[in-house]
């Protein structure tokens, strides 16, 4: 990670660049073998890597300690993160933040609002303070609020166009029809259909049957459910589901209702028309119930036939097994489309319950996990009622 974040720099002569690189990777050690010693803007960078990776060992260069530690005060934290953000790039300045908070315990001073100011917003920072919501202070809640909401609306802009433009055709293909007009015909499908009645002498189909899409109308094609896990393990995938279901609720062919869960069900849909409302009505943390979230979702469907439910979980289940496989089955026989997603984040691949997604693999419920980017997709395989476009990676 550092080696690529000095490619921004003015290159010197390649060795001398190359052992540049390794004492800022090794940290200057006596035995780090580099013989490299750094001056001015490198120096900088240094003391700003060794705050949070130093070793701890004691035995810093120059009889300097290079034990990792940022201070206990917010105004030398807050420094150091103006120190990164000048050195470093934007998406190394957001994983040296999560590290802080991760290996130096920083969390509590996010509870100020001059930290919030300071630091790089991002999914992983709103995971944080979504965390620390209940302990917040009333001086900082609005600017945590803000900082959501900055993150929120970047994540509409980057997802929101794509997403309706893919589920919009997914509605109109899933209400075909059999006697279009010319602009509404679906050739693809129409020649498939009428192959039989190829005629050589004329090197043409004669179709017997036109296939057409129906236009999506004003009226609701689809109901989703979108049932979302809110253990500490699935923050980015709750920020994710909640821009992408206020998404979703600004479709007018789309009813969409959002559930989280731990232990508990909340119904957050009279929400949606808020993603940063819906996330601090969140509650990060706690136990899974999967099964109580399930028998919920289950208890609001009127139109199976015309229902997603999108389960988004680790599959870590704390309630009843056998019950929530039996819910699974049944709604699945009742007509829903069931998406299981065992992680909805750019994350990487997710630590799971490999015997409950086996479990419900079974019942032609394949669970994966899904990037934002490629959600829209699985979406509109499951409005069309194709098979999911499984992920290789899953």
């Amino acid at each position: 990670m550092t080696a690529e974040a000095m490619d921004a720099a003015a290159p010197a002569v390649p060795a001398q660049e190359r052992l540049r690189r390794w004492r800022l990777v090794l940290g200057g050690d006596a035995a780090d073998g580099t013989g490299c010693a750094l001056s001015g803007r490198d120096s900088a960078m240094d003391g700003a890597l060794a705050a949070l990776y130093g070793k701890g060992d004691g035995q810093g260069q120059a009889g300097r300690d290079r034990s990792a530690g940022l201070g206990a005060s917010a105004p030398s934290v807050a420094r150091w993160l103006g120190d990164i953000r000048t050195y470093f790039p934007s998406s190394v300045v957001q994983v040296m933040q999560r590290d802080a908070i991760d290996r130096l315990g920083l969390s509590a001073l996010l509870l100020e609002p001059e930290m919030l100011e300071a630091v790089e917003a991002d999914v992983h920072l709103v995971g944080t303070l979504l965390s620390l919501n209940k302990a917040m202070p009333e001086t900082t809640k609005e600017t945590a609020r803000a900082v959501v909401r900055k993150v929120v609306q970047d994540l509409e802009k980057r997802l929101a166009t794509r997403t309706r433009a893919t589920l919009t055709g997914a509605l109109d293909r899933s209400a075909r029809i059999n006697r279009p007009r010319h602009h509404d015909v679906d050739w693809n499908r129409t020649i498939a259909a009428n192959l039989k009645h190829y005629l050589p002498e004329y090197r043409t189909i004669v179709p017997e049957r036109l296939i057409g899409y129906g236009r999506a109308s004003r009226s609701v094609k689809k109901e989703v459910v979108l049932c979302i896990d809110q253990s500490g393990s699935m923050a980015a995938s709750v920020v994710y589901a909640s821009v992408f279901g206020a998404v979703l609720a600004s479709m007018r062919s789309i009813n969409t209702r959002l559930v989280v869960f731990d232990t508990a069900v909340v119904d957050l849909t009279d929400q949606l028309d808020d993603p940063v409302d819906v996330l601090f009505g969140t509650q990060l943390g706690g136990g899974t119930d999967i099964n109580r979230a399930l028998a919920y979702c289950q208890s609001q469907i009127t139109r199976p036939a015309e229902t997603v439910v999108v389960l988004i979980s680790d599959l870590y289940e704390g309630g009843i097994r056998n019950e929530m496989l039996k819910r699974v089955a049944a709604m699945k026989a009742s007509g829903v489309q069931f998406v299981t997603l065992l992680a909805l984040s750019d994350e990487g691949a997710p630590a799971y319950d490999r015997e409950h997604a086996a479990a419900l693999a079974a019942l032609g419920a394949p669970a994966f996990a899904c990037t934002p980017d490629f959600f829209p997709e699985v979406m509109a395989a499951a409005i069309e009622k194709r098979p999911l476009p499984i992920p290789d990676t899953a």
